[in-house]
């Protein structure tokens, strides 16, 4: 292990883990404190008691995080202290999947949330390139539940380096064929080497996900992605411009992909419902609760993905295009998962 990464474990974990202890041996002070507060919420303004599902949902994602990590250090000493590679990701992989469910499974009891799915059948086989909008803190969940149990295709992720600060996702993260991006890196083609070798030796069982936008959308990040292209030129910023839900894609990552992967197939996944899942403050203005997830997916053989960089630039766009024209759309005609 790398004296970096021994070093960020030995601050996230105790962190995490103490967090834990402390919700627990704290519940019965801060549980009727929370409770009043939110009473007095729901009397002056009728807002929704938040409180009691935020410290409930923090309990659970401190449980996850403490039982992943434990089912990941006994499955490192089972596997000979990382010598045996093969049950080593095996486990590591399951373990991703039990953590990414039961999370996902929690959050939709705390919240009452609804989750409608729609072309789940067009996921299966690899080898697919996934690409994802990103609209929330809890849409990183979904491919894991929808893509990788229900079909059982294994996704190797692209992901900010950021999230290393979540001790689970270092760890397992880290065992498993993932790459952690450095955003704003000074040796970009370094970054994009790392995005082509992850995406090499796809077999029918195989995806690599990325999420084309490179970050949560908000209003102010699309007025700088915009004012960004308008300094390199007119070239799409028109078609940027009429996005109003998405931002506009970032090319670097996903034409590596394409490039390198260069037999699989892409598949998109949108989502529309979890924008109040972006920041804390939307999710303690309550309007999450009792609301309805809709997903839907669909496939893009590689025949019909150009060869030519800039036909690909102009093909991505208008995917991301139908994409936002999807969630203005808001379909209706979905399946309840």
């Amino acid at each position: 292990m790398a004296d970096g990464a021994l070093r960020r474990r030995l601050k996230t974990i105790p962190t995490f883990v103490g967090g834990l202890i402390l919700m627990v041996v704290m519940a019965p002070v801060l549980l009727p404190a929370i409770a009043l507060v939110d009473a007095a919420r729901w009397l002056i303004g009728r807002k929704r008691w938040m409180g009691i599902r935020l410290y409930c949902f923090g309990l659970v994602y401190l449980t996850a995080e403490t039982a992943g990590l434990m089912g990941l250090g006994i499955t490192w000493v089972a596997a000979g202290f990382g010598r045996f590679r093969g049950p080593l990701l095996r486990w590591a992989f399951t373990i991703q999947q039990t953590w990414a469910g039961f999370l996902l499974a929690a959050t939709r009891r705390i919240f009452g949330l609804r989750l409608e799915v729609a072309g789940a059948d067009v996921v299966a086989p690899g080898p697919i390139i996934l690409m994802v909008r990103h609209a929330s803190i809890v849409d990183n969940l979904l491919p894991a539940v929808l893509v990788s149990t229900s079909h059982r295709i294994r996704l190797r992720y692209i992901l900010k380096r950021e999230l290393l600060s979540d001790p689970c996702l270092d760890v397992a993260g880290n065992r498993l064929p993932n790459y952690f991006v450095e955003r704003g890196s000074d040796d970009t083609q370094a970054e994009l080497a790392a995005i082509r070798e992850l995406a090499t030796g796809l077999g029918p069982n195989d995806g690599v996900l990325i999420y084309p936008e490179g970050t949560r959308f908000t209003k102010a990040k699309q007025t700088r992605a915009l004012e960004k292209l308008r300094e390199r030129g007119p070239g799409l910023l028109e078609q940027a411009e009429q996005l109003s839900h998405v931002l506009p894609p970032r090319l670097s990552g996903p034409l590596a992909l394409l490039e390198a992967a260069d037999t699989a197939d892409v598949v998109v996944l949108t989502h529309q419902g979890l924008e109040g899942f972006a920041h804390l403050r939307d999710i303690w203005a309550g309007g999450m609760v009792d609301a309805t997830i809709r997903v839907e997916f669909w496939r893009i053989p590689r025949a019909e993905i150009p060869v030519k960089r800039d036909d690909r630039i102009g093909w991505l766009y208008d995917v991301w295009t139908r994409v936002d024209n999807w969630i203005d759309e808001s379909p209706s005609q979905n399946t309840t998962a």
